[in-house]
């Protein structure tokens, strides 16, 4: 499996005057899973079946790891996003709550001749997320083993009369974890006991803010039912040698031809805030567009608020490092996750 390296992996952490999005960087920050949807994969024929419909190797999966997929149509275009997870005697997806409706429906389409079932099982399960690189630690204060620190990996384990199963997520600044239970009461006790050993109650927005420091893609926002999987640079959700699987013909002759047209990369923004969709240009054509664009509170080198976008750049304009504009400002390629000095361009990923 290909993976994709932080591109600047020794970048200082910044500090930041909101104390949600500092705790998430220096401390320990805790936050409701709302907006997280499960879908349960049963049947003789899950594994294979599974593995046809997804980017990454279902097939290689042992119990208790999962891996980063995308789904897509017969033109390699993502359809949606997802964890895969795998248990003895099912599969399970994580996706985002909105892509539960669409993306059943989507998968059962080609449930042919295959014992396969797929349920909505949302509902079921009741979740935190706990960042920081104090996590580990608060975790460990409550008797909850943190694993080993691979990606991915899930342990089910029993805490206080209730069953807990902590996933370690994906983040490439600061540590992330998950913590799901079946009901809410342990939920409720669970984010009780760990706000008691320190840590600091998160809202969607600092959330957020991390996840444009660290230049990760949110689908539906950054992602489209129009891109393609190389150009989102998330080669973490491929796998080039799983065998056949929807959409794969395309991806194969993406990688064959060494790279696409364009490419998904962090901006640094200066000048007024644009909105999603906001075309860059370069002279006079356009060479991409921003899908995100936030004021964290964080200061920049001048002291003012540092102002970030990503987005999508044709690859001839980066590598000529053109000056680009937005309506209201100026956009400028850099390397993520952030550190409160980084200007230089983006390192090209590679396709393999």
């Amino acid at each position: 499996m290909t993976t994709a390296s932080p591109s600047n992996t020794h970048a200082a952490i910044p500090t930041a005057s909101d104390p949600q999005l500092n705790a998430l960087l220096h401390g320990a920050g805790i936050a409701p899973l709302d907006h997280t949807g499960w879908i349960r994969v049963t049947g003789s024929d899950r594994t294979r079946w599974l593995n046809g419909m997804a980017t990454n190797s279902v097939q290689d999966l042992a119990p208790g790891t999962g891996a980063y997929n995308f789904f897509l149509n017969a033109q390699g275009r993502i359809q949606a996003d997802g964890n895969i997870f795998a248990s003895e005697d099912e599969l399970l997806i994580e996706t985002n709550l909105q892509q539960v409706p669409t993306l059943i429906p989507y998968l059962d389409h080609y449930i042919i001749m295959d014992d396969v079932e797929l349920v909505d099982i949302t509902e079921s399960r009741h979740g935190l997320t706990l960042i920081g690189p104090q996590a580990p630690s608060l975790l460990a204060k409550l008797g909850i083993a943190s694993g080993s620190g691979k990606e991915l990996e899930s342990q089910t384990l029993s805490w206080n009369s209730s069953t807990v199963i902590v996933i370690r997520a994906h983040g490439d600044i600061v540590p992330r974890f998950e913590l799901w239970t079946a009901n809410a009461e342990g939920s409720r006790k669970l984010r009780q006991a760990l706000e008691g050993a320190g840590a600091v109650p998160c809202e969607q927005a600092a959330i957020d803010w991390l996840r444009v420091l660290e230049g990760t893609p949110l689908y539906g926002t950054d992602i489209r039912d129009r891109d393609l999987p190389q150009e989102t640079n998330q080669t973490r959700a491929l796998h080039f040698n799983k065998g056949c699987y929807l959409g794969q013909e395309i991806v194969e002759r993406i990688r064959s031809r060494g790279s696409v047209h364009r490419t998904f990369t962090t901006f640094r923004l200066e000048g007024s805030l644009p909105p999603s969709g906001t075309a860059l240009t370069a002279g006079e054509k356009q060479v991409g567009e921003l899908t995100s664009a936030m004021s964290l509170p964080i200061s920049n080198e001048d002291g003012g608020s540092l102002q970030l976008g990503l987005g999508y750049i044709r690859r001839e304009a980066l590598d000529r490092r053109e000056p680009l504009h937005y309506l209201g400002g100026v956009a400028s390629p850099t390397s993520s996750p952030i550190s409160t000095t980084a200007t230089e361009p983006p390192p090209q990923a590679s396709d393999s």
